[in-house]
């Protein structure tokens, strides 16, 4: 028997994992009578039906799952040794991010990178899960939350994020305005005390304890939208709420902010350390995140002289609509 070709098992084998022959295409850059045919002449070889065609996709059969098992660690193993070779565009840039980042943070800031580097080619690839460099060699970088200790990446510190209780306008009005520093444990609060309200409290609480949470959350993004809907307070980070209150869809509580151990980073792996494009847009971010930290510290020092004018509480530039004023004790 003569040995069927590469390009044959490597289009049944995605097709096998995609069970969809036009998918399976597109990923092999065919048409799919092309990947049809090369499918159709490994049956011949083989003289055994790999697939049952359906009107929903293709599925294995009996001989297609035995072939699958012992040809796909192989065309695994193929890929990853063939990866370190695959040609590369400086003037492409892909990058890896939470959504919720790339809307809040990134994105309202790229129009000045595009400025910059018009010749430069930016793809964003939003995800919550961690990108796994090795296993996909066509993202050059990612931005990560947490706490820096991402073994065999070049680890990048951006900013650290800050938090502070904020809440929905329609909330302060039922509880009839903002709070005093030390009534915060009175309001329906979003989380619990294993989350960071434990250390808000402790440092800026008065030693008081909250009587209530409404609800908890297992995600940041989720937290914030329930306080945009008046649900409660949510200790939110300021790098994903600052557009929620200058557009007046949240209020800052306090003047306090908690400065946290869990951070913003820049990672890549070895491979991107000479990518040009990636120079450029590194150079770029570290800018970015240096004058967002100047902003966070010129907004603290605004609200320290706001406080000490008239006991406002809450961003300098936020609409005076999301300002409620103090309920009077």
């Amino acid at each position: 028997m003569n040995r069927p070709p590469l390009h044959a098992l490597l289009g049944f084998a995605t097709a096998a994992r995609t069970s969809n022959l036009t998918r399976a295409a597109e990923q092999m850059h065919l048409t799919v009578s092309a990947l049809s045919h090369q499918i159709r002449t490994l049956e011949e070889r083989l003289g055994r039906r790999l697939f049952e065609r359906g009107p929903r996709g293709v599925t294995l059969t009996a001989d297609g799952e035995r072939l699958l098992s012992v040809v796909a660690p192989h065309l695994d193993a193929l890929d990853h040794a063939l990866r370190p070779y695959s040609p590369r565009r400086d003037d492409v840039l892909t990058l890896s991010l939470m959504a919720s980042m790339a809307s809040s943070w990134l994105v309202p800031r790229l129009g000045s990178f595009v400025a910059l580097y018009p010749q430069l080619e930016l793809n964003l690839f939003s995800s919550a899960a961690l990108v796994d460099f090795d296993r996909e060699p066509g993202i050059d970088a990612a931005m990560r939350g947490g706490y820096g200790r991402w073994p065999g990446l070049v680890i990048e510190h951006l900013f650290d994020e800050t938090l502070v209780p904020v809440a929905s306008p329609a909330l302060v009005e039922r509880m009839g305005g903002l709070p005093a520093q030390d009534d915060l444990h009175r309001w329906p609060l979003l989380g619990d005390l294993s989350t960071y309200w434990q250390d808000w409290f402790d440092r800026y609480g008065g030693g008081k304890r909250p009587t209530r949470f409404v609800a908890h959350f297992d995600d940041s993004e989720t937290m914030h939208r329930a306080a945009v809907e008046g649900l409660g307070v949510a200790l939110g980070r300021l790098a994903r709420t600052r557009l929620l209150i200058r557009s007046g869809q949240l209020v800052p509580l306090s003047q306090g902010r908690l400065k946290i151990d869990w951070g913003h980073y820049l990672v890549y792996p070895q491979r991107s350390v000479d990518h040009g494009g990636l120079e450029s847009f590194r150079t770029w971010l570290h800018q970015q995140a240096r004058a967002y930290i100047d902003q966070m510290e010129s907004d603290l020092a605004t609200r320290e002289v706001a406080s000490t004018d008239d006991g406002a509480c809450g961003l300098p530039d936020a609409p005076a609509a999301a300002k409620p004023r103090r309920k009077r004790r």
